[in-house]
C-alpha cells in the first residue's frame, strides 16, 4: 500500500466519493488538508468571506442537484462554530454536507490552546455525526463512515475534525482499492402498500401530501406518476414544492398558516383521507393538530422511525425511503385499478381544480411605495418555468410562497425548518456552483440580504452570475407583524437618513452602493411599472460581467401578509379574489 498523509488520505477518499469542489476558509489548524489539496489539484475551492457563509455554499449545492454533498472547510475553534448554523439548518431538513475542521495537537486539546475546542461535543446535537479523529490510521475509514451515514437513512450532516498532528501524520492508505460503502434505506412491504391502498380506496376525498424526502429521494416523476395513476389531487409542503408542477391538474395547492394557498388549506379541510409521503408534519404545514387532522384518516411514510407519530400518531404508519415506496405503492396501485378496485375521484378532483380556479388573492396593485405583492407578480411574468428560486425566511418568503410559481423538484430551494436570516445569498452561490447554466434567482428581505452581505465578494471573484430580487422596506417585517398580538412595534426598525445616500430617504442602507462596492452590479426601483426594465436590465449585466446582480424593489414600510393560527382561520390582510368558475375548464387526468 502507497504512504501517504492522513490529509492526503481524506482527500483521496473525497475524490473517490464523487467530491470535486470544496467551500471553506483556510487556517493555521487545516493548513496540511488544504496543502494536500493544492498537491492532488483534483478540486476546486471557493474562498467564502465567512465560514457560515461556506456552510450555507455546501447546502446550495447540495440541494442543487440529486447526489451532491457538498463539503465545508474551516480552520480550528471559531470556524467550526461558524459552521454550527449551517449544520442545523441541514440536519433540519435532512441535508447531507461534511463539515471539515482542523484542531489544536492531540497533546493540546486538554491545555486551552489557541482557538481548540470540543467542536465534537459542540456539535452533536445539530449533525448525524460529530468526531474529531484521534488516530491517524482511522482519518480515511471515519471519512468513509461519514459518507455512508449522510447517505443512508434520513440524509443529514456530519462534521469530521481533525486535530493537526493526525492530518500531518504518515499512514498506508489504499485508495485503488477503496470503494463507498453500501447505502442503507428502508424500503415498505407489499403488505404495508396494500393496507394504505384499501384505506385510500375507502375513501371519498383523498389526497396525497408530498414532502422533501421525495425530492431527496429523487422521485418526484414517480410521484406524479401514482397520482395520476389514481388520479389524486396533491399537496405539495414548502419543502416539496416542485415535485409535481403547479400547472398540473391535480397540483391542489400548499397548506399551511403562512406559506399557502387559500385554495391548498380549503381542500385540505374538505379531505378526509391524507397520504402523507416523505414529509414531517411541520407546525407550520399543519397548525393545530386538531383542526388539521379532525374527519380525515392519514397515513404516513416516511424514512425515519422516529418522525412516525412525532407530532400526531397516523392511523397507518410505513418507514420507508419514498422513492421505494412509491415504486411500490404504483406497483399495486396498477395492479388494483385493473381490477376495478378504486372510485372514480372526478367529482373531486373537479372540486379541487375549482378551487384552485377561483380562490386567489390580488396581486395587481399599482400604488407607490410598491406592495410587495406586485413584485411576486412581475416576477412570474419575467421568470420562466426553468427558474430556480432560492430564499429563507420572512415576509419575502412567505409572500414569494404565496403568488411564485415552481413547476420543477430543485427549483424552490428553501431552508425550511431552521431559517436562518442570511442564507439566501450564500446558499444560491453554493447552487450556481452545482449548476453553471440554470437560471437561478434569489429572494430577500432587506434584514436577510444584511446578514451575510459580504458574501456577494464571493460572488464577483468567483464569477457566479444570479439575479437576487432584494424586496426592502427598512423593517424586519416578520417581526413586525408578529408584534401586533403584543401591541408593539419596537426594535424592528431599520430605518435611518443615511447621510451619504439622502436620494433613498429614511430607507437607511445604500444597497446599490454596497452591491457595487463588493464588486457586482445593482440597481433600485421604486416604481412598479419600472420592474421589468429592471430585471431585463440585470439579465443583461449578469450575461455581460458574468457577477451577480441585486435588483432592488423599494416597498410600502408596513405590508400584512396573509398568516394565521389555524388553517381553517387564515387572515387576509390584503383584497381576495373570489373568481367565477367555468366547469369546462376542468381537466381530467
Amino acid at each position: 500500500m502507497a504512504r501517504m498523509t492522513a490529509a492526503e488520505a481524506a482527500v483521496r477518499v473525497l475524490e473517490r466519493e464523487g467530491i470535486d469542489v470544496c467551500f471553506g476558509v483556510p487556517g493555521a489548524a487545516i493548513n496540511p488538508f488544504y496543502a494536500a489539496m493544492q498537491r492532488r489539484g483534483t478540486m476546486r475551492h471557493v474562498l467564502a468571506r465567512h465560514v457560515e457563509g461556506a456552510s450555507h455554499m455546501a447546502e446550495g449545492y447540495t440541494r442543487a442537484n440529486a447526489g451532491n454533498i457538498g463539503v465545508c472547510i474551516g480552520t480550528s475553534g471559531p470556524a467550526g462554530t461558524d459552521m454550527i448554523t449551517g449544520l442545523y439548518s441541514a440536519i433540519a431538513d435532512s441535508i447531507p454536507i461534511l463539515c471539515i475542521t482542523g484542531q489544536a495537537p492531540r497533546a493540546r486539546l486538554h491545555k486551552e490552546d489557541f482557538q481548540a475546542i470540543n467542536i465534537a461535543d459542540i456539535a452533536k446535537p445539530v449533525a448525524k455525526w460529530a468526531v474529531t479523529v484521534l488516530e491517524p490510521a482511522q482519518v480515511p475509514y471515519v471519512f468513509q463512515q461519514a459518507f455512508h451515514l449522510m447517505r443512508s437513512g434520513r440524509p443529514g450532516p456530519v462534521l469530521i475534525d481533525l486535530p493537526i498532528d493526525v492530518q500531518m501524520a504518515e499512514i498506508e492508505f489504499d485508495d485503488e482499492t477503496y470503494e463507498p460503502l453500501a447505502v442503507y434505506k428502508p424500503a415498505a412491504t407489499r403488505a404495508q402498500v396494500e393496507k394504505a391502498l384499501a384505506m385510500f380506496a375507502a375513501s371519498e376525498r383523498p389526497l396525497v401530501v408530498a414532502g422533501g424526502g421525495i425530492v431527496n429521494a429523487d422521485a418526484s416523476d414517480k410521484l406524479v406518476e401514482f397520482a395520476e395513476l389514481l388520479g389524486v389531487p396533491v399537496i405539495p409542503t414548502l419543502m416539496g414544492w416542485g415535485t409535481i408542477p403547479d400547472d398540473h391538474p391535480l397540483m391542489a395547492g400548499m397548506v399551511g398558516l403562512q406559506t399557502a394557498h387559500r385554495y391548498g388549506n380549503a381542500t385540505m379541510l374538505k379531505s378526509d383521507f391524507v397520504l402523507g409521503i416523505g414529509n414531517r408534519w411541520a407546525n407550520r404545514h399543519t397548525g393545530s393538530v386538531e383542526v388539521y387532522t379532525k374527519g380525515r384518516k392519514f397515513v404516513h411514510v416516511d424514512i425515519e422511525p422516529t418522525q412516525i407519530g412525532r407530532v400526531f400518531m397516523p392511523d397507518l404508519g410505513i418507514v420507508s425511503d419514498a422513492g421505494a415506496a412509491l415504486d411500490l405503492f404504483i406497483e399495486v396501485a396498477r395492479e388494483w385499478k385493473a381490477e376495478g378496485r378504486f372510485k372514480d375521484l372526478g367529482g373531486w378532483v373537479k372540486d379541487c381544480q375549482g378551487r384552485k380556479r377561483s380562490m386567489h388573492r390580488r396581486s395587481d396593485f399599482d400604488q407607490v411605495p410598491m406592495k410587495p405583492q406586485r413584485v411576486y407578480q412581475e416576477m412570474n411574468s419575467a421568470f420562466g418555468q426553468d427558474t430556480t428560486y432560492v430564499t429563507t425566511i420572512g415576509l419575502s418568503q412567505i409572500a414569494g410562497a404565496q403568488f411564485l410559481h415552481v413547476y420543477k423538484p430543485r427549483h424552490w430551494i428553501n431552508c425550511g425548518q431552521a431559517g436562518p436570516l442570511g442564507w439566501t445569498l450564500p446558499a444560491a452561490l453554493g447552487v450556481r456552483v452545482a449548476d453553471p447554466k440554470r437560471r437561478i434567482v434569489a429572494l430577500s428581505g432587506d434584514y436577510d440580504f444584511q446578514f451575510m452581505i459580504e458574501e456577494l465578494a464571493v460572488g464577483a471573484q468567483h464569477k457566479l452570475p444570479y439575479i437576487h430580487v432584494l424586496v426592502n422596506n427598512a423593517y424586519l417585517g416578520l417581526i413586525r407583524q408578529a408584534q401586533r398580538a403584543f401591541q408593539m412595534d419596537f426594535q424592528v426598525q431599520l430605518s435611518f437618513e443615511n447621510i451619504n445616500a439622502p436620494e433613498i430617504g429614511v430607507y437607511g442602507v445604500d444597497h446599490v452602493a454596497v452591491a457595487e462596492g463588493l464588486g457586482c452590479k445593482a440597481i433600485r426601483v421604486t416604481e412598479p411599472d419600472r420592474i421589468q426594465e429592471a430585471f431585463t436590465q440585470a439579465q443583461a449585466w449578469m450575461d455581460q460581467y458574468q457577477v451577480p446582480v441585486v435588483v432592488e424593489l423599494v416597498l410600502e414600510r408596513v405590508t400584512n401578509i396573509s398568516m394565521g393560527a389555524d388553517i381553517d382561520s387564515v387572515t387576509e390582510f390584503e383584497e381576495t379574489l373570489d373568481l367565477p368558475v367555468d366547469e369546462s375548464e376542468t381537466v381530467l387526468v
